[in-house]
């Protein structure tokens, strides 16, 4: 089992010298809104992703008036414990440290300390443009398998070249062939990895979803998921060629798995049109625990899941289904935030399972 036993944080958000060890497998969180339920969370996930879950810039999350920040962390998995510190220094150079030996690469850190979260904006998986969909199958996929994950960042980082060769051409009106032939031969390559990972996972993915659905909602609810991409088609090589006078006219890389879709209807039509709060909420709640048992099988690990306001979104039945679930049957840490002390108390003694409760 893994376990976060104990965090301390340093100029982290809101927490000028903050530390609490974990005694519990579930610990509840509560305070009143703006006390910093939500950024303990986020101080776990940067444990184990290296970066915020809510803040795309690090800079915004050191302490207003603070030139730097210190996340400290301590997990055990059987009979072994990891130290792990996140450091943003003065210069605002980032460093990732475990057990004293600082990481060369952020990207070898992810995947060790597998985790899932739960946030009031995932439902943006639902009702988002396709690129929510998109990092969601990255952020699982990366955790699964570091090839994957290095593959994922050879691409983008191709692509951003190849368009940025497609502007210059169109600027200066002259085109290297030979340059983007290779250039094109180089993202095809990483592409059709990547494709092949994303169709073998979603295989394995959209069932577990549509199951976790009918667990929740008890009923299918006519609700359909399909992997969609370009490559589907063809050879990535040959859509590029195919393609490519339209990408110069429009200077940008048209085609490829950047492009890629999971397409949501229920009754045959698009979901997030029809489908009512109850029915996004539960398929958020059945996408999320498919990513936990997902992640439980291929690491041979439970996952660590944080929990965010889940009970404003849920009614009774379905936050009871939801934690007894995760906490019961998945018997895996679990770190939940509400704002009433009371209600927290009350469901999770109704599930029947020991609990460390911090007010903050």
């Amino acid at each position: 089992m893994l376990l976060l036993k104990k965090i301390a944080l340093y100029h982290f958000k809101n927490y000028p010298d903050s530390q609490w060890n974990f005694d519990q497998r579930i610990t509840a969180i509560c305070g009143p809104n703006g006390s910093g339920k939500t950024n303990l969370l986020d101080a776990i996930y940067y444990l184990c992703f290296t970066k915020s879950y809510f803040s795309r810039v690090d800079a915004q999350v050191v302490q207003q008036g603070a030139s730097g920040l210190r996340i400290a962390g301590q997990f055990q998995m059987e009979d072994q414990h990891s130290e792990v510190s996140l450091i943003i220094r003065e210069n605002n150079r980032k460093e990732c440290w475990i057990d004293g030996e600082e990481y060369k690469k952020f990207s070898a850190h992810i995947g060790k300390f597998p985790c899932v979260i739960i946030a009031p904006d995932d439902i943006e998986i639902i009702t988002g443009n396709s690129e929510s969909r998109r990092k969601l199958m990255d952020l699982i996929l990366s955790q699964c398998d570091q090839s994957y994950l290095q593959n994922l960042i050879a691409y983008n980082k191709i692509l951003q070249q190849r368009n940025s060769f497609l502007k210059a051409a169109a600027e200066q009106q002259r085109l290297d062939h030979f340059l983007l032939d290779t250039l094109d031969e180089q993202l095809a390559e990483k592409g059709q990895l990547i494709f092949s990972s994303r169709k073998a996972f979603t295989a394995q993915f959209i069932p577990a979803t549509l199951q976790c659905y009918r667990g929740i909602a008890q009923k299918d609810d006519g609700i359909e998921i399909v992997y969609d991409s370009q490559l589907l088609q063809d050879n990535f090589l040959d859509l590029l060629k195919a393609n490519r006078q339209r990408d110069l006219y429009l200077q940008r890389t048209g085609i490829g798995i950047h492009k890629d879709e999971l397409d949501i209807t229920m009754q045959q039509q698009p979901f997030k049109q029809i489908a009512s709060q109850g029915q996004r909420k539960s398929l958020l709640f059945a996408i999320k625990l498919a990513e936990f048992g997902i992640l439980k099988d291929q690491k041979a690990i439970t996952p660590i899941l944080l929990l965010d306001d889940v009970f404003e979104k849920l009614d009774a039945r379905r936050m009871h289904h939801l934690l007894h679930t995760v906490c019961i049957e998945e018997n895996g840490q679990v770190f939940i935030t509400d704002t009433h002390a009371d209600r927290m108390n009350e469901q999770l003694t109704a599930i029947g399972s020991a609990f460390h409760l911090i007010e903050l």
